[in-house]
């Protein structure tokens, strides 16, 4: 009896082994890419972001443990349009996994397939820290989102065929549970449509677009230079006669002149989250969206 019981638990912790080894390991550049895939890979990913939400994804420290995840990952999965730029090329360049370069199955850009705001037709030193093709936080519509997890489906497809039903399953509830959830968010965001709103820095194009917001300037003179006295007086002139509200930044900025502008002209300063993970219980895309939308409406109020 005792051999026939280890000889049970053995077979199920051997082909439980199997089955995690069967598993699509996953790496994505930021939590929003990881949240995204994880509603489409279901049990059949594991999946994991390097980046942290609370991080501005621009500027990400490089770390061995990054090498490591990259070398046995089967599919990395960037944002692109150079957000990744400035500390991805050098990870990938020593991981020593060919199968994850730009150009291979197992490296997937997401922007090719989604929404692209902001292209500028010329770009030089003189405008700051501009992205050349584009602006890369395109997340941030509940569209782009259903591009995403479109383009996700298919290469996790093509890298697992045996698994194709499941994920595209899994791709269609994701589909559902999006649509509703828009529903939700523009109905709130209904009775500010048109409301004129400051940022510190240009990264919400798509969710102003989106729900019909107006983004009338920015506190950063030019992308990536911090505010000059003249630029800051500039913004609270506009914010008192546009009548603008709120006052939207990401956690990641400096505080100082937003709160200095809102205690000159009464707008409210608004912390928005731009990705998952930015603070506790943000854990998926949908949360993400229902913490936004509730703060930034009880602003505009």
């Amino acid at each position: 009896m005792k051999r026939i019981t280890w000889l049970t638990v053995a077979s199920i912790l051997f082909s439980g082994s199997l089955f995690a080894s069967n598993k699509l390991k996953v790496v994505t550049t930021t939590q929003d890419l990881a949240s995204i895939t994880r509603e489409v890979g279901g049990d059949r990913v594991d999946v994991t972001s390097i980046a942290r939400g609370y991080q501005d994804p621009h500027f990400v420290e490089p770390k061995p443990s990054f090498l490591l995840l990259l070398k046995n990952a089967d599919l990395l999965e960037v944002v692109g349009l150079e957000l990744e730029i400035g500390w991805l090329p050098p990870l990938l360049d020593q991981c020593r996994n060919n199968n994850i370069r730009p150009g291979t199955p197992g490296y997937l850009d997401l922007s090719q397939g989604v929404e692209i705001l902001d292209r500028p037709s010329v770009v030089n030193r003189s405008m700051g820290d501009v992205h050349p093709l584009g602006n890369p936080h395109y997340w941030l519509d509940p569209a782009n989102a259903v591009r995403i997890a479109i383009q996700v489906r298919n290469r996790l497809a093509q890298l697992q065929p045996a698994d194709t039903a499941y994920f595209d399953q899994h791709l269609q509830n994701f589909k559902v549970r999006i649509n509703d959830a828009n529903k939700r968010w523009m109905a709130q965001m209904a009775p500010y449509r048109g409301a004129k709103i400051v940022d510190y820095h240009p990264s919400l194009p798509n969710f102003a677009k989106h729900f019909g917001l107006d983004i009338v300037g920015t506190i950063e003179p030019k992308p990536g230079i911090p505010p000059s006295p003249s630029h800051t007086l500039e913004i609270i002139n506009l914010i008192k006669t546009q009548h603008v509200k709120a006052i939207l930044m990401e956690p990641y900025f400096d505080r100082k002149t937003p709160d200095f502008v809102a205690a000159q002209t009464g707008a409210k300063v608004v912390v928005i989250y731009p990705s998952v993970g930015g603070k506790p219980g943000l854990d998926d895309y949908f949360k993400l969206f229902d913490y936004d939308i509730d703060v930034l409406t009880k602003a505009l109020r």
